[in-house]
């Protein structure tokens, strides 16, 4: 059995069917969903107050829950208003930015799960470690709330 040469390698890789590795279907569809979300912000306005999602547990109970105005405050985030934005929700920064690098970790995890099939176990380890901790960092103020009622 022989080595692959750079070239040989090279032309495997090009064939295989990208559509086909599930990690990249994910990815795809993650960056697509987060920017789904950016648009929603981007579209739908502080001013008007015309957001078609509205928050359930505040119109069932008459109080606030610790999502509330996430989508005014990422609508302020996306048109640079940041103090106007931790005013409707003190946690939407660190929202926002949980998004904002997952669609950045799902661009770059993708490029390099592509560039370097030798390492792909690897780097799908250290997507899910490095996302997990993101996560948490960012929504550990929500869980807090969750178990407070529970």
């Amino acid at each position: 059995m022989t080595p692959l040469t750079r070239n040989e390698s090279h032309n495997t890789a090009s064939k295989v069917r990208y559509s086909k590795e599930p990690y990249l279907v994910v990815n795809i569809v993650f960056a697509g969903i987060i920017l789904l979300i950016m648009l929603y912000s981007g579209i739908f306005s502080p001013e008007k107050d015309n957001y078609p999602v509205t928050c359930i547990h505040s119109e069932i109970t008459g109080e606030p829950c610790v999502s509330c105005g996430l989508s005014h405050s990422f609508s302020l985030i996306i048109r640079g208003r940041i103090n106007e934005a931790y005013i409707w929700n003190i946690y939407g920064m660190r929202v926002f930015l949980f998004f904002c690098s997952q669609l950045f970790m799902r661009i770059i995890f993708s490029i390099l799960y592509i560039r370097y099939p030798a390492t792909r176990k690897q780097l799908i380890i250290l997507d899910i470690a490095g996302s997990s901790v993101i996560f948490l960092i960012s929504f550990w103020h929500f869980f807090a709330y969750l178990l407070k009622f529970s």
